[in-house]
């Protein structure tokens, strides 16, 4: 054997002679990879560094019975001098026997590294272990929770069966694959799931989520959250893997925080109760029912239980696309209906029947339809405000919703009940201006019947929440047959006003009748009375006596502390302010003085005193009030007196008024002349009965 033509060999070779494996030759693969070892020594001693790998072992077997034997991949554990690190390699040993060329006996080995290959074929497996154990603890995830897991093809289609969607859903595999999970979705939001779940594949985003309804299996939906990733291999989405996990119970959570905080945010700033009911009725529908109707009992504070009920609706919502309710009208209820027993037992009413069929004590026979003709349930919930049923909430659902349970009427309590304050003050609001109003109008008497002088008086409350109270008006006849008449406004719009209120114009009454004084005399004592009684108080007034000079002639004495001006208006509506007898408002100077007027009034004018709700607007100069208003009554001027303040009440009330109103207007006879003409103006005129 030939030696040398081993060297070039891209292979270890190694020979060895004798039975003590005396080492003859290496060639250079296996110099560069075990070291350059001296020839001539047994290879045990030559390389005391391999003995622990039972390498030697093998050159004794092949070398006793000549059969040639072969390990792979053997890790070999050593410094090798062609490397500087130090570890395990693998090599693989072909060991047979050998002749040598002058007949000695031998052993040849044959060795490749094999290091390279172990380790792929190692990290090969590790990795797929690795991912084998991912995959068996990310299906114990998806089993031990509620999330359906799902596979789709690039373009969306669903390719693979799931167990958990067709548990949830109730859909078979073949009701499911491709593009038929769409069927379990709710119809209101198909279009726009497909929308962005389209626009998700077209974009290749990194993940897809979305929130909507599924349908159960059980029937009815619920909320799940979707998520979904492209898997890729390199640039391309070879397909998409999703998950659907339930999440109703936070999505009502979530649903019932909103709801409230809007609730709260509707009624923050309203004190009147109707209004605050009509703006809860904004968030009712549609999150909770499909329509909601607010009635407000107006009888509530003084009505015995039992008794006959009467339900004034003020706000009835219904969902976009249904129609709305029937023509508003007040509900005249005998004890024995619903909203009578919602009332009265202070608990809701509820009832789930099948669409269109509700039962038939719901309503009083005989009334309008006032559920849809679809309407699957209804609640009739009283709203109770300290102790008191103050108003009626009416919510029902239809068609094919879920009908309203016991959630939705606990989430419409505690709607209500979040509300509680303001709507407890707008109760006590609402007492409170019923008594003011009461206190009022006791006050406003009808004028006195003074021959040959007409007079016509006018009162009408805020539209406002907050005005009330402190607007009067008075007109008496003296002893000497003067006729007085007062107009004033304490400021304030509350009872406590109302009370100040009645007291001024009582206290003036009294001064008035006291002594034959000029007005500004009479004011001024008036003045002296309220800075020493009502330190607090401030008031407008107008005091004037209407006196007869002479038979046919009639002359006007007034003063005016802090006022809008008298309006004179002549029969041919020629209209002026008088403007003489001004002095401050009463409860302002330390030493009040107030000056006297006298005006001629001629015959068929017209004198009309007002307070300052009949011309005073928000953002607008008070001079542009006065002059609507001359231009209103110069317009009606030949009008009869009744009908001129209705026309002025009427006209200007529509121009943003939100303030009370009262008015005193007063008409000596015309001319004969005059006074046929006027009559025949309004010979034609109905005029129905004054507001008084």
């Amino acid at each position: 054997m030939r030696l040398e033509m081993f060297d070039p060999a891209p292979i270890g070779v190694v020979l060895t002679q004798g039975p003590e494996h005396r080492l003859a030759y290496t060639n250079t693969v296996y110099r560069n990879t075990f070291g350059d070892r001296p020839l001539g020594r047994p290879i045990r001693r030559t390389f005391p560094d391999l003995e622990q790998s039972g390498y030697f072992d093998i050159f004794d077997r092949v070398f006793a019975t000549g059969k040639a034997e072969v390990l792979t991949a053997v890790p070999i554990d050593l410094s090798f001098p062609d490397s500087a690190d130090t570890g395990t390699r693998y090599f693989t040993f072909s060991i047979s026997h050998a002749t040598i060329s002058d007949g000695r006996q031998g052993v040849l080995g044959v060795i490749v590294e094999v290091t390279d290959q172990v380790t792929v074929a190692k990290r090969i497996r590790v990795l797929s272990e690795e991912r084998r154990r991912a995959m068996l603890r990310y299906r114990s995830l998806v089993r031990a929770g509620s999330e359906m897991v799902w596979v789709t093809d690039p373009a969306g289609r669903i390719i693979e069966p799931s167990p958990g969607w067709q548990r949830v859903t109730g859909q078979s595999w073949e009701e499911f694959r491709g593009d038929g999970w769409i069927d379990a979705v709710h119809p209101d939001e198909r279009a726009a799931v497909l929308e962005t779940w389209g626009r998700a594949l077209k974009e290749g985003r990194p993940l897809f989520a979305q929130t909507y309804r599924l349908r159960l299996a059980e029937g009815g939906y619920r909320h799940f959250a979707v998520n979904a990733a492209p898997v890729r291999d390199e640039d391309t989405v070879i397909e998409w893997v999703g998950t659907c996990r339930d999440i109703e119970q936070e999505w009502q959570n979530t649903r019932r925080e909103e709801l409230l905080a809007r609730a709260t945010a509707v009624t923050a700033d309203t004190a009147r109760l109707d209004e605050m009911l009509a703006a809860l009725t904004g968030v009712i529908v549609p999150d909770i029912a499909d329509s909601c109707t607010m009635y407000l009992l107006p009888q509530a504070l003084h009505r015995t239980p039992g008794t006959a009920l009467t339900a004034e609706r003020v706000a009835a919502v219904t969902r976009e696309g249904r129609p709305g309710p029937p023509p508003h009208h007040a509900e005249h209820l005998g004890p024995g209906s619903p909203l009578a027993r919602a009332a009265d037992r202070r608990r809701p009413v509820h009832a789930v029947f099948p669409p269109g069929s509700p039962p038939p004590d719901l309503a009083p026979p005989g009334t309008e339809p006032w559920l849809a003709h679809d309407a699957n349930s209804v609640v009739l919930l009283p709203v109770v405000v300290d102790g008191t049923t103050a108003a009626l909430v009416v919510a029902s659902v239809n068609g094919d919703r879920p009908p309203l349970g016991q959630p939705e009427i606990s989430l419409l309590q505690t709607l209500l009940e979040r509300a509680h304050t303001p709507l407890s003050n707008a109760l006590e609001y609402q007492r409170t201006r019923q008594v003011a109003l009461a206190l009022q109008r006791s006050l406003l008497t009808d004028p006195p019947d003074v021959p040959g002088l007409d007079i016509a008086v006018r009162y009408r409350p805020s539209t406002s929440a907050a005005e009330v109270g402190g607007d009067w008006y008075d007109s008496f006849v003296l002893r000497d047959g003067a006729t007085v008449l007062t107009i004033g406004d304490v400021a304030g719009h509350d009872l406590p006003a109302a009370v100040t209120m009645s007291q001024l114009r009582n206290m003036l009454r009294g001064l008035a009748l006291d002594r034959q004084e000029p007005t500004g005399e009479i004011l001024r004592r008036l003045d002296v009375s309220v800075q020493t009684l009502y330190q607090e108080c401030t008031a407008t007034c107008v005091l004037a006596r209407v006196e007869r000079p002479a038979p046919g002639r009639f002359q006007l004495h007034y003063s005016v502390a802090g006022h809008p001006p008298p309006l004179l208006v002549e029969p041919d509506g020629t209209a002026r302010f008088l403007t003489g007898g001004r002095s401050p408002m009463l409860g302002l100077a330390p030493y009040p003085d107030y000056g006297s007027a006298l005006e001629p009034l001629p015959p068929g004018s017209t004198l009309l005193l007002y307070t300052d709700g009949l011309v005073e607007r928000r953002e607008e100069d008070l001079t542009a009030g006065l002059e609507r208003l001359r231009h209103h009554a110069s317009a009606a001027a030949r009008r009869p007196l009744e009908a001129f303040c209705d026309d002025l009440l009427d006209g200007l009330s529509e121009v943003g008024n939100d303030d009370d109103v009262a008015m005193v207007a007063v008409r000596p006879p015309a001319s004969p002349a005059d006074d046929r003409d006027r009559r025949d103006d309004g010979a034609h005129e109905d005029h129905g009965g004054p507001d008084r």
